[in-house]
């Protein structure tokens, strides 16, 4: 079955556009809460939100909405997504609801959701979800009403977490790190989590006014953390994205790492470290790697030559992580910076990346570069196109055009290459991606497919 508001991510769109406006939201929280009344009596859901100005509208609409089901309410506050993840987990909660558009500017916003377990949901709950929406209300009389309270340590709870994926040999002192933001939900914790660990922190992106979130600082503009590293004099810089789930990592000398390069580094480490250290989730039993449609191939084919089996899920997190439970597996992640380490956390956590990538830097002695030197990723060229809301792009009237160019695409590029186009989950967009191993053919061929879609 097709979702209807659903996407890759929850759901998720413009501000006081449907489906983002505070009559649909108190619909959707009255009918997750239906959906969770089946099976539970007296349901709690934890709500975390970034730090957009729409959160406080969004998080009082969701309220009401759970309240009015008979479903009690935790408010956490402002808090990186996967710290909403962690203390679902820990407090037992019944289900956990982030208010969040990620890396969108400003005037979007979301909402998504954790199981109990603090793990992406299936299509199959998001469908009975959709299927309750279309079913009148249910409304609880005034004896079965939820309740609500604050949970006011929830910032200090998830620091505490984050610090405990660190390896308690080691330290971070004597280290310089530039830690950025993107004036998102992270602004407060993720400071205080790499200064706690002893590092000399120099925090940008941490002044969030409602409207700033990931303007021109933060995982997707990592510019301004670039130039920071280079002001400061920084051994790294950390920057995150507004709901702190993904990371870009910059080195001394301003070299960006992407996700996949993290990802490699990551696995690296763990087939040097061996079993499993103490208060981890799984033990680190390295057998395969789940990345996804746009992994770099430079990684995969590098993994392979160590003997580690990679596979591809469809882009997007949660399906890294279906891939990675259904074959018990641990490592996984994106480009983007979307890194799942399941013996740490169950969901995606940029702190926590960027904690095993520091962490796998100070076991070593080396620096990134050095424990990515045998690997060169190959050139990608991406392309967004931009349709109009609700246009298929496969039915349109070029269709045939982009079919025989892309064709055209792969038989010039053959086994050195790939070609890969796909809607956005999240965006009105087509993204259209050529890896070759010369970055000016990946470029050339990009914007000849590119062009066809734009006629």
């Amino acid at each position: 079955m097709t979702r209807k508001y659903f996407g890759t991510d929850g759901i998720r769109g413009t501000v006081g556009q449907a489906p983002i406006t505070p009559d649909f939201v108190l619909r959707l929280a009255h009918a997750v809460g239906r959906v969770l009344k089946k099976t539970e009596a007296r349901p709690t859901v934890l709500i975390g939100k970034d730090t957009r100005i729409s959160g406080y509208m969004l998080e009082s609409a969701l309220e009401s909405g759970f309240n009015s089901a008979g479903v009690d309410v935790v408010l956490l506050g402002p808090l990186p997504t996967p710290g909403v993840a962690y203390l679902t987990r820990t407090q037992r909660a019944s289900l956990g609801v982030v208010i969040s558009a990620s890396h969108n500017a400003f005037a979007d916003n979301g909402i998504k959701f954790f199981s109990a377990q603090g793990t992406k949901l299936d299509d199959a709950w998001e469908l009975a979800v959709e299927a309750a929406m279309d079913e009148p209300p249910k409304w609880a009389d005034s004896a079965n009403l939820g309740k609500t309270r604050r949970l006011d340590d929830a910032a200090g709870r998830y620091i505490e977490f984050c610090k405990s994926t660190f390896a308690q040999d080691l330290t971070l002192k004597g280290l310089k790190i530039v830690v950025d933001g993107a004036h998102g939900a992270a602004y407060q914790v993720a400071p205080n989590v790499f200064h706690e660990l002893g590092a000399e922190v120099v925090a940008i992106g941490c002044a969030p006014d409602g409207l700033n979130i990931n303007h021109e600082v933060g995982a997707t503009h990592p510019e301004a953390l670039i130039a920071a590293v280079k002001l400061h004099k920084a051994d790294y810089g950390i920057a995150l994205d507004g709901d702190a789930d993904r990371l870009q990592i910059v080195d001394a000398q301003g070299r960006l790492f992407n996700g996949d390069e993290v990802l490699y580094l990551m696995v690296n480490e763990r087939l040097g470290r061996g079993d499993a250290a103490p208060g981890e989730l799984r033990r680190p039993a390295i057998v395969g790697v789940v990345g996804t449609l746009m992994t770099n191939l430079a990684v995969e084919l590098a993994l392979t030559a160590k003997g580690v089996e990679f596979v591809r899920a469809k882009v997007g997190d949660r399906y890294v992580l279906e891939e990675l439970d259904r074959r018990g597996w641990i490592l996984g992640g994106e480009g983007s910076g979307h890194l799942l380490a399941l013996d740490k956390h169950t969901t995606g956590d940029g702190i926590i990346s960027a904690l095993q990538v520091l962490q796998a830097c100070a076991r070593s002695g080396k620096t990134m570069a050095e424990l990515l030197s045998d690997v060169t990723l190959f050139p990608q060229t991406l392309i967004n196109v931009r349709l109009q809301p609700g246009q298929n792009w496969q039915s349109m009237q070029n269709a045939p055009q982009l079919a025989s160019v892309t064709a055209a695409v792969e038989a010039e590029l053959g086994h050195t290459g790939r070609v890969l186009i796909r809607a956005s989950g999240t965006e009105p967009l087509v993204r259209v991606m050529v890896e070759a191993r010369d970055a000016l053919l990946a470029k050339t061929c990009a914007e000849r497919i590119a062009n066809t879609l734009r006629i």
